[in-house]
C-alpha cells in the first residue's frame, strides 16, 4: 500500500509508458501463439486484452512476467528491455500476477498466502527467518502490517484465519487478488478475474479493481471475456485473434470494429 508522496508522484506520471510489447512472436511447435503483436500500457491506466478463446491472451501475459519466452520481438518495461528473464526476477522488478484458474495455497489460512506475495520483499534469509527474534520479528511484524491493511482495502477481515479451501469461489479469488497486491506491483496481471463468479461477486470484483486502480495507483492488465465487464472498466482495448492483433484503442471504438465483430461471431476465418 502506498504513502501518498508515492500516490502524487504517480499522478504526475500518469500516461507514460509503462510497458511496450514489440514485434512479439510466440510459437509452440507448429502452433503460432502469437504473432508480431504490438501494444503498449500506459501509467495508471486500465488497459484490456480480450479475444475468442485460444486467441493468445494468456500466452502475452505469460511472455509478460517470464513464464513464456518469445522466439522474437522484445519487452520493455519501465525502460529496461528483455527478452528472457525468470519470473521471480520480473516480480522483484514490480510486475505481480493472478491466474484464470486459482493458484493458492488451500490449507493455509488467508493472511499467511497474503503473505507469501511478501517474499519479494523480505531480506532476512530462510535461516534467520525461522528464528523469530530481533531484526527478523520486527521484519515479518512490518509484512503482516501491509497484509492486514490490503485485508481491510478488499473487506476481507472476517475471513483472515480461515483456510482458504474452505471459501467460495468469488473470496478466493480476492485472496488472490490480496496476494497480488502484497507485492506493492507497479504492473498487475489479471487473467479472467470474474472467470466463474455470480453477479454480485463481479459488481464487487470491478470495484475493487476500480479501488485498486483509483486509491493505489496501480497499472493494470486485465483479461476478460464479459464485454460489459471491459468496457465499463477499460481505458483502451487490445483484441487478439488467431495470434494476431486485429485491433486496438478506446472500448467504444473497438467494440464497433467489424474486424472485432466477425471474430467474436466466428466468420472472419470462414
Amino acid at each position: 500500500m502506498r504513502a501518498p508522496a508515492t500516490e502524487a508522484a504517480n499522478a504526475t506520471e500518469t500516461g507514460k509508458t509503462v510497458l511496450s510489447a514489440e514485434n512479439i512472436s510466440l510459437t509452440f511447435g507448429g502452433l503460432k501463439a502469437l504473432r508480431d503483436v504490438s501494444f503498449d500500457v500506459k501509467k495508471g491506466e486500465i488497459r484490456a486484452i480480450i479475444g475468442p478463446n485460444g486467441a493468445g491472451k494468456t500466452s502475452m501475459l505469460n511472455c509478460i512476467n517470464g513464464f513464456y519466452h518469445p522466439q522474437e520481438g522484445t519487452i520493455t518495461f519501465k525502460g529496461v528491455a528483455r527478452r528472457r528473464a525468470r519470473p521471480d526476477r520480473i516480480a522483484r522488478q514490480g510486475i505481480a500476477r493472478t491466474f484464470q484458474n486459482v493458484a493458492l495455497f488451500k490449507g493455509m489460512s488467508t493472511l499467511d498466502n497474503i503473505m507469501t506475495g511478501r517474499l519479494t520483499k523480505m531480506h532476512t534469509n530462510f535461516l534467520l527467518q525461522a528464528i523469530y527474534w530481533g531484526p527478523n520479528q520486527r521484519e515479518e511484524i512490518a509484512h503482516r502490517e501491509v497484509c492486514e491493511r490490503i485485508i481491510d482495502f478488499l473487506e476481507i477481515e472476517h475471513i483472515r484465519n480461515t483456510p482458504v479451501g474452505r471459501l467460495p469461489y468469488g473470496l478466493q479469488k480476492r485472496v488472490e487478488l490480496a496476494r497480488a497486491l502484497a507485492m506493492e506491483p507497479d504492473l498487475l496481471l489479471l487473467d479472467e478475474p470474474m472467470a466463474g463468479m455470480n453477479l454480485e461477486e463481479k459488481q464487487d470484483m470491478c470495484r475493487f479493481i476500480l479501488d485498486t486502480n483509483h486509491q493505489l495507483g496501480t497499472t493494470i492488465v486485465l483479461i476478460e471475456h464479459d464485454m460489459g465487464v471491459v468496457m465499463d472498466l477499460s481505458d483502451r482495448v487490445a483484441v487478439l485473434d488467431y495470434g494476431n492483433l486485429i485491433a486496438d484503442g478506446r472500448p467504444d471504438d473497438v467494440q464497433s470494429d467489424q474486424r472485432v465483430i466477425d471474430a467474436y461471431l466466428g466468420v472472419s476465418h470462414q
